[in-house]
């Protein structure tokens, strides 16, 4: 089988198209040849040696694909040859709280991921995918929405709750997708006029452009007459983070969930004063998946996808994605 991975050293220089056996299922597992993969950040985090300590090289990367299963090994009641399934970010994390044991085995991470012609999963490392949707629809889902998915539940987004979103990436289009059929108000942030345009005609309530706004946490509070909103989805990170802790309400909700603004400072003494609660949100467990995937099928949405690369332009389509030029995911076609 062909698949990317970083070889001998870190840089999307290194990341290449190789030769590998085809893989066999072990006890409990099974094999899925990939049709789709969807990048993240953390992809190209990974490949350039930023992602925490790095993984073991050579690595293939990708932690979110969809495809079929080929093959199951001893023991596997879940899925036959045949089944279309997508793959769960965590492979050990089935419900419940998370935990340490939980976050480990992550894929293109602590184990091969999806970008490969073949990959094998655990059992219980898979879900299927909402009716309905093609391979590089569902290949979107197991990170970007499960996450955006995750942060809104925890919070208690519903009707009349107002959620603060940044950006317009993966994550972002997503929680405006969930939280407007949960009924929530949604804000949203760009520094794209014609991005907010889109966010607009998707269900947003009003966006602002940061880079002609730069202080967005006023507009934010502006907009919900001066008390602040209930939920901010902060995928900024520590260069964003103060801001919205001016932009949320007195006892509303951080749900922190990505670094993508780089370095910065905050002063904790927002969170103390206005009793603020900071959840940092790791994408979520199989269960997560399979609720998320039931509100998916019943109010009809689809992923929003921005571009389609062939399997041999993976290093375009990742420097496409860190151009940061994309509105929703950008996904790789595999076979």
């Amino acid at each position: 089988m062909k698949a990317f991975a970083v070889q001998t050293a870190f840089g999307l220089d290194n990341l290449a198209l190789v030769d590998r056996p085809d893989p066999t299922p072990g006890p409990g597992q099974v094999v899925v040849r990939v049709r789709a993969a969807a990048l993240n950040y953390r992809d190209l985090l990974i490949a350039k040696g930023q992602y925490g300590r790095g993984p073991q090289l050579p690595r293939v990367l990708g932690s979110d694909g969809a495809g079929e299963v080929v093959a199951v090994g001893g023991g596997v009641t879940r899925w036959k040859p045949g089944d279309r399934v997508v793959g769960c970010f965590f492979q050990n994390w089935a419900g419940g709280p998370i935990t340490e044991a939980a976050t480990k085995g992550a894929l293109g991470g602590d184990r091969d991921g999806v970008l490969a012609e073949l990959v094998v999963l655990e059992e219980g490392g898979a879900v299927a995918g909402p009716p309905g949707l093609s391979f590089e629809e569902a290949a979107t889902l197991p990170c970007a929405a499960l996450t955006a998915w995750h942060a809104l539940t925890a919070a208690g987004c519903g009707p009349g709750t107002v959620v603060l979103l940044q950006g317009t990436g993966g994550v972002s289009v997503f929680a405006l997708q969930f939280a407007a059929a949960l009924g929530a108000r949604v804000l949203i942030t760009s520094g794209h006029d014609e991005k907010l345009a889109r966010a607009l005609g998707m269900g947003a309530a009003a966006g602002v452009n940061y880079r002609l706004t730069p202080d967005w946490d006023k507009w934010a509070r502006q907009q919900t007459g001066g008390v602040g909103v209930d939920v901010v989805v902060e995928v900024g990170g520590a260069g964003t983070l103060e801001r919205s802790a001016k932009a949320v309400r007195y006892g509303g909700y951080i749900a922190l969930i990505g670094v993508l603004a780089g370095p910065g400072t905050f002063n904790p003494l927002h969170v103390l004063m206005k009793a603020l609660t900071v959840q940092g949100i790791f994408v979520g467990s199989r269960e997560m998946f399979e609720e998320m995937n039931r509100l998916i099928a019943d109010r009809g949405l689809r992923p929003v996808i921005d571009r389609v690369f062939p399997f041999d332009q993976t290093v375009d389509a990742l420097r496409y994605l860190e151009s940061g030029s994309h509105f929703g995911k950008v996904v790789v076609r595999v076979g």
